[in-house]
């Protein structure tokens, strides 16, 4: 195989060579979604990694910025963002390490551990998501006719895998 191949076509026919033509169509969207999310990240760590942030750490200081006290219990953030609570922990961890983060107690019940936004997170943050928007969200790479549909499309595997879905072009 060459460089001017796509390798994705090239093992849809080796699939129906081998006899999974039933399986070749899955498998090449399954693995187009891969790739395509191998780009995205590429794209995503390019904005982000001179703020010595991941894509995870930033979700965590995103979601806390939305919250109107910026804080919020580790175990929300965990199921907001679908994450296993060991993931919430490490990042939020070294969320702190990096001063973007504090851990407090719930005054009303000392039992929770709150995740709250410093200062220099609520920067950071900002920074970020400008830069995500200008050079990732705003041109994902297709065009903007085909996002809701791709979006669309998307919401119909996280549905049949379980998440709650709600329709991008009916709700706001």
């Amino acid at each position: 195989m060459t460089a001017d191949r796509d390798p994705i076509h090239e093992a849809h026919n080796q699939w129906i060579r081998h006899g999974w033509t039933d399986a070749a169509d899955g498998m090449a969207m399954v693995t187009s979604i891969v790739r395509v999310q191998q780009l995205l990240m590429e794209r995503i760590d390019t904005v982000l990694r001179p703020l010595d942030l991941t894509f995870a750490r930033y979700e965590i200081l995103r979601l806390l910025s939305f919250v109107q006290s910026g804080s919020m219990p580790m175990t929300r953030l965990g199921s907001l963002l679908q994450v296993h609570p060991t993931s919430v922990t490490s990042a939020v961890d070294r969320l702190v390490r990096q001063g973007y983060v504090e851990r407090l107690r719930r005054e009303t019940d000392r039992r929770v551990v709150l995740a709250a936004l410093t200062d220099q997170g609520r920067t950071v943050v900002d920074e970020a998501t400008a830069g995500l928007n200008a050079q990732v969200f705003e041109s994902p790479g297709i065009p903007v006719d085909n996002v809701l549909r791709l979006t669309e499309l998307l919401g119909q595997l996280r549905a049949a895998a379980g998440d709650l879905v709600v329709d991008p072009a009916t709700s706001q």
